[in-house]
C-alpha cells in the first residue's frame, strides 16, 4: 500500500534542537497510477483560463487537465501560490495519495485508509459515546482540531458532534473526512507543515486538502466487503462515480458511496455477572450515505463558473454500560420489558451538507477567484432501550425512548484571491505575488431535549440537554494575507507569507511563514521553514456540555462560562498559538534510490483540553448550579464516583519528530515489476508549563497530562513492497506496520486506590507489527478483483489489568491512537471502470 504511497512526496522538514531549519525535497521513483490533476486546487488562486485557438478545441479550464502522474510530477497547489509546480519542485513538503492507492488498502472508509498510508497520521483506537461516532484524524501527535481540512482548496465546515470523551482527542470538533464520498475523490495532498500564515487557523499540525474528481467521461463501480478476524463487524461498501461533458465547454462529475459496519465486541467479562453480556467496547454500527457533484463551465475564454455540493446521512449507535436487572426492582413494570436488565443505546442521526459556488479566471494578467461556501452539520443524539426511573418513580411511567441532545454547526466562508507572476527590471528572476480576503461566519447551537431525557434523574446513561444548557452562539472572522515567492539565486527559492485574522470573540492575530529550498544539484537538496501558528478555541469547546452516567458514577464538562465552573475558579479561553520550525535533507545516493530525513519541532502555548476536575460534593454543587438532574442517590457518592471540568488553557507543550523515507523500483523483465518503500515517523510531547486554576490548583492530574504527552504512539513504521506482472494482470502487495508505544495512567478501579483521582497505575501499550496483503487480478481491462486482509495475524492492543477496568468490562484502552481494538480484517474488492 505505501508503495503506491510515492516516497518522494514532499515530506515535512522541522528542526528540533536548532532555532532554525531546512527543508528538502526531490521527485519520487516511480508513479503507483495516474491520476487527473484538478483545474482548481487551492483557496488562493486558481489554475488560469486557457484560450481556445479553435472553435472545436475544448476549454482546458472547464475539463480535466492532462492525465499525470500521482506522484512527484504531479502539479500540486497545497503549500503553494504558484501555478504548475510539480511535487518534486515545491517549497513546501506534500504527500500525494492517490485513489488507486486509498481503495487499493481494502478498507471501506477514508480516514482508516490513510491510517494504512501515512506514518504521521493517527486515529484513536476505539471509542465509547458519542466520540467513537465521529471519524477523526491526528496528524504529529497534535490534537485533531490542529489540523486544517480543506476541499478542493476551500476550507471545509467542521463536525457539531464534540469529542467529548477522555483522551488524546477530547475537546475535538474536527472534519469528519469520511463525510465526503470516497468514490469522488481524486488524490490527497498532505501538507505536513504549519500554515496558519498560508490558510489559517487550524493549520498548526498540517493541512490535508481533499481533491474531487473532474474527469469529463468514464463509469467507474466498485464493491467492496469484509469482516474481522472475530466473526463480526461485517463491513459493505458500495461506490459509484461518472462524468460528462457538457458541450466541450465544462464538466460534471457526480458520485456517490453506501458503506455499512457492523458492531463488533472486545468487551471483557463484566465482574457483577461474570458474563460478556456488557458490550461497551466495541466499534459503533453506522450506515452511511453521501453523494456528491462536483463541475465546472467556461463563461468566456477567461472566465469559468464552478460549484461542488457534498451530502452525506449517517445512522450509528453505540452501546452504553449494561444496567443490571435489580436496577429495575422497584419498577416492575419496566422489569417486565428489561427482565435481563438493559444496555441503553447511545443512537446518532447526521446530515451534513455543503455548497460551494464560485467564479475564477484572469484578467489583465492576474489569475482571480471569488468563492462561497456553505457547511453545515446536524447530529441529532437519542438515548434508546433505557429509562428515567426518577420519572417513573413520580409517574408511574417512562419512555423507553429519548430525543436526548442535539448540536448544529455551521460555517459560511466568502473569499476573494488574486495572483501574479511578475517580472522587473531590476530583478532577474520571477516575484510571484498572491493575496486575498476572507469572511467567514460561524454558528453552534445546543438543542434542548425531550423533557423526559433531563427531568427528575434524567434518562439512564445518556442524559439530556436541560434549557439551561442549550443555547446558539456565532462569531465573524476576517482576514487578509499576502504571499510572495522568488528565487535569490537560480537554485535557491524563497517564499514569504502572512496573514491577520479578527474574531469577534477572542480578538486579532498576526501570522507569518519564512521558507527556503535549495538544490545543490538534481540529487541533492535542502529546504527550510520557521512559521508561527494560531487555533482559537472553538464555539463548542467554548459553550459545549453535558453529563455521562454509569451505574454507580457519573462524569461532565460544563461550559467555562457556566455558573458552576465560574464558581470554582474557570476562566475565559484564549487562542492557543504555536512556533514550528522544520528542516532536513533528501539524496538519491544511488540511482533510482531516494531517501529523506525530516525533523520539526512546534512549540504549542495555551493548549485547551478539560481541565480544573472538581470532585464528589464539590462537582454535586457545580452540576446542581448547572441544572443538572443527577440520578438518586447521587449528592452521596464519594469523589471518584461523581467528577466534572471544563475546558481550559492547561499546559504548554513541545512535540519534536522526525521522518524518514526511502523508495526503491526494481525491474524483473518479463517477470515484472516490484517497488518497495520504507516510511517512519518518529514523535515526542514533552509538557513544558502546567496552568493553575484561578483557585491556584494545577488544572491537570497525571492521567490529563499523559493524554498530552504519551497518548500518540512514540513511533510508526511502514515497510514493504508491491509486484505487478509483465502484463499488469497481477499484482501482490506486502506491509509491515510497527505500531510504537504508548504510556497511559489508568484508574484503579479494585484495591486501595479504588477511584482514586490522584493515584494511577503507569501502563505501557507495549509496540505492535501488524502485516497487511492483498492480491490483485485484473479480469479484464476493465474488471479487477482483490482479496486482502489488514492486520491478517490480527494483533490487538496490550491487555489492560483487571483491576484498572470499570465493572471489568474496557479490557483494551481506548484512550490512545495506537492499534486499533478489532483485530484482522479480511476483504474482497470487485471493481469496474468504463
Amino acid at each position: 500500500m505505501l508503495t503506491q504511497l510515492s516516497l518522494r512526496h514532499l515530506t515535512l522538514l522541522g528542526t528540533s534542537l536548532l532555532g532554525s531549519a531546512f527543508v528538502l525535497m526531490t521527485d519520487e521513483s516511480r508513479a503507483a497510477t495516474t491520476q487527473s490533476v484538478p483545474v482548481q486546487h487551492k483557496q488562493a488562486h486558481t489554475t488560469p483560463v486557457a484560450k481556445k485557438t479553435t472553435k472545436a478545441a475544448p476549454r482546458q479550464v472547464a475539463r480535466p487537465t492532462l492525465e499525470v502522474s500521482g506522484g512527484s510530477e504531479a502539479v500540486v497547489v497545497t503549500g503553494t501560490r504558484e501555478f504548475g509546480k510539480k511535487a518534486r519542485d515545491s517549497i513546501a513538503p506534500v504527500d500525494i495519495v492517490t485513489n488507486r492507492q486509498l481503495t487499493g488498502t481494502g478498507q471501506p472508509t477514508l480516514r482508516d485508509s490513510l491510517a494504512l498510508l501515512l506514518p504521521s497520521l493517527t486515529v484513536p483506537t476505539g471509542g465509547f459515546d458519542a466520540g467513537a461516532l465521529t471519524d477523526s484524524i491526528s496528524l504529529r501527535g497534535l490534537n485533531p482540531n490542529e489540523t486544517l481540512v480543506l476541499v478542493d482548496g476551500k476550507r471545509r465546515h467542521t463536525t457539531a458532534n464534540i469529542y467529548a470523551d477522555a483522551g488524546p482527542s477530547q475537546g475535538s470538533t474536527p472534519v469528519d473526512i469520511d463525510m465526503i464520498p470516497m468514490s469522488m475523490i481524486d488524490h490527497i495532498e498532505v501538507l505536513r507543515d504549519g500554515a496558519s500564515a498560508q490558510y489559517g487557523s487550524d493549520a498548526i499540525a498540517g493541512v490535508v486538502n481533499i481533491i474531487l474528481k473532474k474527469q469529463n467521461h468514464g463509469l467507474t463501480m466498485r464493491s467492496n466487503t469484509g469482516i474481522t478476524s472475530e466473526g463480526d463487524g461485517f463491513q459493505q461498501g458500495v461506490f459509484i462515480d461518472g462524468g460528462a461533458n457538457l458541450n466541450n465547454r465544462g464538466f460534471v462529475h457526480i458520485g456517490g458511496d453506501f458503506v455499512h459496519q457492523d458492531h463488533t465486541v472486545r468487551s471483557g467479562a463484566d465482574n457483577r455477572t461474570n458474563t460478556y453480556v456488557n458490550q461497551l467496547l466495541g466499534q459503533p454500527e453506522q450506515t452511511r450515505e453521501s453523494v456528491a457533484i462536483n463541475a465546472g463551465y467556461d463563461i468566456t475564454d477567461n472566465v469559468q463558473a464552478y460549484a461542488s455540493a457534498t451530502y452525506a446521512h449517517r445512522h450509528a449507535e453505540s452501546y452504553q454500560n449494561y444496567r443490571l436487572p435489580s436496577s429495575l426492582a422497584k419498577y416492575p413494570g419496566y422489569s417486565a420489558i428489561y427482565p435481563y436488565g438493559y444496555a441503553p443505546i447511545e443512537e446518532l442521526n447526521e446530515n451534513d451538507y455543503e455548497l460551494t459556488a464560485g467564479f475564477r479566471g484572469t484578467l489583465a494578467g492576474w489569475h482571480w477567484d471569488v468563492s462561497s461556501v456553505f457547511g453545515r452539520d446536524y447530529d441529532a443524539v437519542n438515548a434508546q432501550s433505557t429509562t428515567n426511573v426518577g420519572l417513573y418513580a413520580a409517574t408511574g411511567q417512562t419512555p423507553t425512548s429519548f430525543a436526548a441532545q442535539a448540536y448544529n454547526d455551521t460555517q459560511w466562508t466568502n473569499s476573494v484571491d488574486l495572483s501574479r507572476k511578475f517580472r522587473t527590471s531590476f530583478w532577474p528572476y520571477a516575484i510571484n505575488v498572491a493575496g486575498g480576503a476572507s469572511y467567514r461566519y460561524e454558528a453552534y447551537a445546543i438543542g434542548t431535549g425531550s423533557p423526559a431525557s433531563y427531568t427528575y434523574s434524567s434518562s439512564d446513561g445518556f442524559p439530556g440537554t436541560n434549557p439551561a444548557n442549550a443555547g446558539k452562539w456565532s462569531r465573524d472572522v476576517a482576514a487578509g494575507y499576502l504571499d510572495i515567492s522568488t528565487n535569490l539565486m537560480k537554485h535557491w527559492q524563497l517564499d514569504l507569507a502572512g496573514r491577520v485574522e479578527h474574531y469577534t470573540d477572542v480578538g486579532n492575530t498576526k501570522t507569518g511563514k519564512v521558507s527556503t529550498r535549495y538544490d545543490f544539484s538534481p540529487r541533492f537538496a535542502i529546504r527550510g521553514t520557521f512559521s508561527n501558528g494560531f487555533h482559537a478555541p472553538t464555539l463548542a469547546q467554548e459553550h459545549y456540555s453535558a453529563l455521562s452516567v454509569s451505574p454507580t458514577a457519573a462524569s461532565g464538562i460544563i461550559a467555562a462560562s457556566s455558573a458552576g465552573a465560574l464558581a470554582n475558579g474557570a476562566s475565559a479561553l484564549k487562542p492557543e498559538s504555536s512556533t514550528s520550525a522544520e528542516g532536513g535533507i533528501i539524496v538519491e545516493p544511488i540511482k533510482k534510490l531516494h531517501v529523506t530525513v525530516d525533523v520539526y519541532q512546534i512549540d504549542l502555548r495555551d493548549r485547551i483540553m478539560p481541565g480544573g476536575t472538581i470532585y464528589g460534593s464539590q462537582a454535586y454543587q457545580a452540576l446542581q448550579a448547572d441544572n443538572y438532574n443527577l440520578p438518586p442517590g447521587s449528592g452521596n457518592w464519594t469523589g471518584s464516583q461523581l467528577a466534572t471540568h471544563w475546558f481550559a488553557n492547561v499546559a504548554n507543550t513541545r512535540t519534536q519528530g522526525l521522518d524518514l523515507t526511502a523508495n526503491y523500483p526494481t525491474d524483473f523483465g518479463r517477470y515484472g515489476h516490484a517497488d518497495w518503500d520504507v516510511a517512519i515517523n518518529l514523535n515526542r510531547t514533552r509538557l513544558r508549563h502546567q496552568t493553575n486554576s484561578m483557585t491556584g490548583a494545577p488544572l491537570l492530574n497525571a492521567q490529563n497530562i499523559a493524554y498530552i504527552t504519551t497518548a500518540y504512539p512514540r513511533s510508526k513504521i511502514i515497510f514493504g513492497g508491491t509486484w505487478r506482472s509483465a502484463h499488469n494482470k497481477w499484482a501482490v502487495s506486502v506491509h509491515e506496520i510497527r505500531y510504537g508505544e504508548t504510556t497511559s495512567q489508568l484508574t484503579y478501579y479494585t484495591g486501595p486506590y479504588t477511584y482514586s483521582t490522584s493515584h494511577f497505575l503507569q501502563f505501557q501499550n507495549v509496540p505492535k507489527w501488524t502485516t497487511n496483503a492483498s492480491v490483485t487480478y485484473n479480469i479484464t481491462p476493465k474488471w479487477s478483483a482483490t482479496i486482502g486482509g489488514n492486520n491478517i495475524f490480527a494483533k490487538f492492543p496490550s491487555v489492560v489489568p483487571e483491576g484498572n477496568r470499570y465493572l471489568g468490562v474496557p479490557k483494551y484502552y481506548m484512550s490512545t491512537s495506537q492499534l486499533g481494538m478489532n483485530g484482522g480484517y479480511y476483504y474482497l474488492d470487485v471493481s469496474a471502470r468504463f
